[in-house]
């Protein structure tokens, strides 16, 4: 006798809850539709549906995120790197308690080397057709950042490996939850031939119709919640093989539809961040500019604010990062993350003074005002002009200062800036030093916020 399975996949929503009343009704139809056909159905979110760029997430630390899952009835999931190094290790350890889904992680631990409470390696589901299938998941290996937030994480292969090795033994399907990328999917695929199916995330890949490699299928739902994926899983149900599998993607704009008030329901997200995020913190006497292509207020206290914050010799940072100024009269924490939505940390990055002024000579570099830039954090538009404290560059003269002092090829120097330049190759100096210290849990908008209230103004009480 043959049955079908049917897997929905989610992956780096990125809280873009502008495509999420059209999600949900659409899982909860296909739930009531299989069910009702006798069919086995699973939903799954592979990481990254949290982003504290949208302000109800910001102002609930992710925990209406997971009541968003909870109401559309998700039977597990795994976290990307938004839960996982963007919230304080407080946060994540509180971010699922009233979750009603596994969370499956294999690959990290508490620095003590146990696992968290809220998390397990694998977890063996069985469906109304009488199979079971078997879950494990990882996260992406960014290592140093967990270490800083108190976590641990492991190679996620190896530790894939052993979840594989012990689901084999307990389950007719293996399929994993992986926030590690198409390339350590691919990798996954060549060396746990056992695994069935990869559900993946990280790199917003699509994968229309899937992609088979040796006896595992991939799939991936891009980014933003554009796609719902849905993995089908042919099985015999006397022998609980699988005879064939197969994947599409469903475009949330062109074939979900629209639920009664979808409109009001996404302003209802955003009207509930800024509640969220009402407490004043201080009285502005004047207003306070920004400006992405000429000099403006916003951005150069920002970039006095790092280095003093960061206690560093020197700052820069791009304009770009401000997406709007501040009015006169009282500013709220909601209108400090309307300006700096960003999940991007600050971070010392130590060169030398040679490469310090190759930095500065590229900052000069015409492509950079209106460059696009996507990633890393950056929940912007392009990159805007650099602003510099103590660090002066004059290309015509090709003088290049530290608080005044010209800057010596051979001696080190401590640069405050964005971890986005640190982990992105805009500039191969920044990228390559082998010594970078990150400031975490704290964003860009916690100094700012820092500065304005140590800039001579007084909060409300």
């Amino acid at each position: 006798m043959k049955e079908t399975i049917h897997i929905y996949h989610t992956n780096d929503l990125h809280s873009h809850f502008e495509n999420w009343p059209r999600i949900r009704r659409f899982l909860q139809e296909r739930r009531k539709w299989h069910e009702e056909a006798g069919e086995s159905v699973l939903i799954f979110d592979i990481g990254d549906h949290v982003d504290r760029s949208h302000p109800m997430t910001e102002g609930s630390l992710g925990k209406r995120n997971i009541e968003l899952l909870n109401e559309a009835g998700y039977d597990a999931v795994t976290i990307g790197n938004n839960e996982g190094i963007t919230l304080p290790k407080e946060g994540l350890d509180i971010l699922y308690e009233e979750a009603r889904f596994p969370v499956v992680l294999a690959n990290l631990y508490d620095d003590n080397g146990e696992r968290p409470q809220w998390a397990q390696p694998f977890d063996v589901l069985h469906l109304s057709n009488g199979m079971t299938l078997g879950l494990t998941g990882a996260t992406a290996f960014f290592s140093g950042a967990y270490e800083q937030l108190g976590w641990k994480l492991t190679q996620p292969i190896p530790e894939l490996k052993q979840q594989v090795l012990e689901l084999s033994k307990k389950a007719d399907i293996i399929v994993i939850l992986s926030h590690l990328g198409i390339y350590e999917d691919e990798k996954i695929a060549h060396n746990l031939p056992e695994v069935d199916v990869v559900l993946g995330a990280h790199t917003h890949h699509l994968l229309h119709e899937g992609k088979r490699m040796e006896n595992t299928l991939l799939a991936a739902a891009g980014r933003f919640g554009y796609y719902v994926g849905h993995v089908m899983l042919q099985v015999d149900m006397e022998k609980k093989q699988i005879l064939e599998k197969k994947a599409r993607v469903y475009s949330t704009a062109e074939e979900l539809p629209a639920p009664i008030n979808e409109q009001q329901e996404i302003e209802g997200y955003e009207q509930e961040g800024k509640r969220a995020l009402s407490q004043p913190v201080i009285s502005l006497p004047a207003p306070l500019t920004s400006d992405w292509f000429a000099p403006s207020e916003l951005p150069q206290l920002l970039c006095e604010a790092l280095r003093e914050w960061c206690k560093a010799d020197g700052a820069l940072l791009n304009a770009g990062l401000f997406l709007g100024g501040l009015q006169a009269g009282t500013v709220t924490k909601y209108d400090i993350h309307r300006m700096l939505p960003h999940p991007i940390n600050p971070c010392i990055i130590e060169i030398s003074g040679a490469e310090l002024k190759e930095v500065l000579k590229q900052t000069t570099d015409e492509k950079w005002p209106h460059l696009p830039i996507k990633g890393l954090g950056f929940r912007g538009k392009v990159m805007g002009r650099f602003v510099y404290d103590h660090l002066s560059v004059d290309m015509e003269r090709y003088s290049f200062k530290i608080n005044q002092e010209d800057i010596v090829d051979s001696k080190q120097y401590k640069i405050a800036t964005l971890d986005m330049f640190a982990y992105g190759q805009f500039f191969p100096e920044l990228y390559r030093s082998p010594n970078k210290k990150h400031f975490m849990p704290e964003f860009l908008r916690d100094v700012m916020e820092w500065k304005l209230l140590h800039y001579g103004f007084h909060g409300k009480e």
